[in-house]
């Protein structure tokens, strides 16, 4: 029988187990990344070449890879070491077109001041910005670091405030003899200080032994009201269209609080 444990531990701080979970999705979500700039993009070319991409909160770098081994140039930051310390060592080796460095959502700086086509910031990390200062200067840094008529493609999971009820997500994922399970538990908003706290559960499964590692933390939460009102500070934006994240690129959705999962697709005016 496997042995059983648990433990106290940021899932961050656990960048294969984490990367398992996420990476189901990764190439769905190159794919539409790809076919947002092909649809949306108007960037002026003064250049051949690959597209020069950034991903703000870049975690385990799956998705820096993915578009890295598609030719593109692109540059990532994380705030955890951890996480960028796997996404180097998954590079190394390779001669892909990657910049990697430590920074935050709020006051990022790109360095060189170099300028992209796309960013991208995709699964609700943006949330973790919980003051409406930092997400406004967020909007603001990610503007100034693309080109006139660039994306940038924003993932955001919305808060209905009429449901009092604790939401609870599961799901599951496999690699070389290693069983992720992630169970994540979304409590009830505080409508009033715009905050909801969330648990998420990895059950861990490894040569035969199996533990569990819990993580706390608290996301700011918007409806589609507050989203709208976000949107308008950063006027250097115009939002081009919405999806969900499914990310079918021919099922286009409005912003508004008929669905939770929303990927908003920003470009620059």
């Amino acid at each position: 029988m496997p042995h059983s444990a648990s433990e106290s531990r940021d899932w961050y701080d656990t960048p294969l187990y984490y990367d398992i979970i996420f990476d189901a999705d990764t190439e769905k979500e190159a794919d539409f990344l790809e076919m947002m700039m092909v649809r949306h993009g108007q960037v002026k070319k003064t250049r051949s070449g690959p597209l020069r991409i950034l991903e703000p909160a870049c975690g385990s770098g799956r998705l820096v890879a993915a578009l890295a081994k598609r030719g593109h140039q692109v540059s990532g930051f994380d705030l955890n070491e951890n996480m960028l310390d796997y996404s180097r060592e998954r590079l190394n080796g390779t001669d892909l077109d990657v910049k990697l460095w430590q920074d935050r959502l709020e006051d990022f700086r790109v360095p060189g001041r170099k300028r992209f086509d796309l960013a991208h910031c995709l699964v609700s990390t943006f949330k973790y910005v919980r003051e409406e200062e930092g997400a406004q200067s967020h909007l603001q840094r990610v503007a100034d670091s693309l080109y006139q008529g660039g994306l940038y493609v924003l993932g955001v999971h919305l808060t209905d405030y009429a449901d009092a009820s604790p939401q609870h997500e599961s799901w599951e994922g496999k690699r070389d003899g290693i069983r992720v399970t992630c169970n994540t538990h979304t409590d009830p908003p505080n409508r009033r200080a715009r905050t909801e706290d969330l648990r998420t559960e990895l059950r861990i499964t490894r040569e035969r032994r199996t533990w569990t590692q819990e993580t706390k933390w608290q996301f700011r939460t918007y409806n589609a009201a507050q989203m709208k009102k976000l949107l308008a500070t950063a006027p250097q934006f115009e939002l081009v269209a919405c999806h969900d994240f499914l990310y079918e690129v021919d099922e286009e959705r409005k912003l508004d609080d008929s669905y939770s999962d929303i990927v908003l697709v920003l470009r620059k005016r």
